[in-house]
C-alpha cells in the first residue's frame, strides 16, 4: 500500500464519527440512552487514534486533498456538542427554561469556540475548555444531579471556554503525559461500562468516571499553578 493509500485510509477512519454519530442520534430520538453514549464512547475512542495516524502518516502532505482537521472539527461538533446538548434537553434532567437555557450555552458557545484560531497553546493543550459536552453529559446522566447543579455546571463550563485556563490534550500535551493517557483510557473503559449497564445507580464505574473526569478537568490548571522544571529554570 502507497503511503498516499495510508494516508487516505486515515481520513476514511476519522469519516467514520461521522456514521456513529448518526448512530448515536438515532438511538438518542428512541431515548435508548445507553446505546446512544455507546456510541459516542466508540467515537471518542475513534477521535482519539486518528490523530496520532494522522501525523503518523503526514496527511496534509500525503493525501491533502481531503482537509482533515476540518473533517475532525465537524465529527466533534456532532459528537461532543451537538448529540449530548440534545439528550440532555430531552432527557428530562432538566426542565423547563433551565433546558432551553443549557442547550442554547452549549451550542453557541462551543459553535464559537470551534472556530477560536486561539484554542490550542503552545504545549498542545487547549486555552479554554475545550467543549467536551459528551463526557459532561455522560458523567451528569451517571450522577443525575439536581437541575440547577446541572445548570451552573454548565453555565461555568461555557464561561471557562473563553478563559486562558489550560485543559490538556491526554494525547498531544507532553508534560504528564505517563499519567494522562492512561486516565483518557480509563475514562473511555467507565463511560462504556456506565452506558452498558444503562447507568446503575451501584455500579463502581461511577466512580471511576468521577475520578478520571476530576483528573483531566483540572490536570491542566494543576500544570498552570506548578511550573515544570524547564519553567522554573
Amino acid at each position: 500500500m502507497t503511503i498516499h493509500l495510508k494516508a487516505l485510509a486515515v481520513h476514511l477512519f476519522t469519516a467514520t464519527g461521522a456514521v456513529f454519530a448518526m448512530l448515536a442520534m438515532l438511538a438518542a430520538v428512541e431515548g435508548k440512552w445507553d446505546m446512544m453514549f455507546l456510541w459516542l464512547v466508540v467515537a471518542f475512542f475513534v477521535d482519539g487514534i486518528d490523530g496520532p495516524l494522522a501525523r503518523k502518516y503526514d496527511v496534509k502532505a500525503n493525501a491533502p486533498e481531503f482537509d482533515g482537521v476540518l473533517l475532525d472539527l465537524i465529527i466533534d461538533y456532532l459528537t461532543y456538542v451537538f448529540i449530548p446538548a440534545f439528550a440532555l434537553f430531552t432527557s428530562g434532567l432538566m426542565s423547563g427554561w433551565t433546558g432551553w437555557v443549557a442547550i442554547i450555552v452549549i451550542t453557541f458557545a462551543s459553535a464559537m469556540y470551534f472556530a477560536d484560531t486561539r484554542m490550542k497553546t503552545k504545549d498542545n493543550s487547549f486555552s479554554g475548555f475545550p467543549g467536551c459536552w459528551n463526557m459532561v453529559v455522560l458523567v451528569i446522566f451517571a450522577l443525575e444531579p439536581n437541575f440547577w447543579v446541572i445548570l451552573g455546571l454548565v453555565t461555568a463550563l461555557a464561561v471557562t471556554m473563553f478563559l486562558p485556563w489550560k485543559f490538556i490534550h491526554p494525547v498531544r500535551t507532553a508534560r504528564w503525559r505517563a499519567i494522562s493517557l492512561p486516565m483518557a483510557l480509563a475514562w473511555t473503559f467507565f463511560a462504556g461500562w456506565a452506558a452498558w449497564v444503562d447507568f446503575h445507580p451501584e455500579s463502581w464505574a461511577h466512580w471511576g468516571l468521577i475520578v478520571t473526569s476530576v483528573y483531566l478537568l483540572f490536570a491542566g490548571i494543576a500544570q498552570m499553578l506548578i511550573p515544570s522544571k524547564e519553567e522554573s529554570r
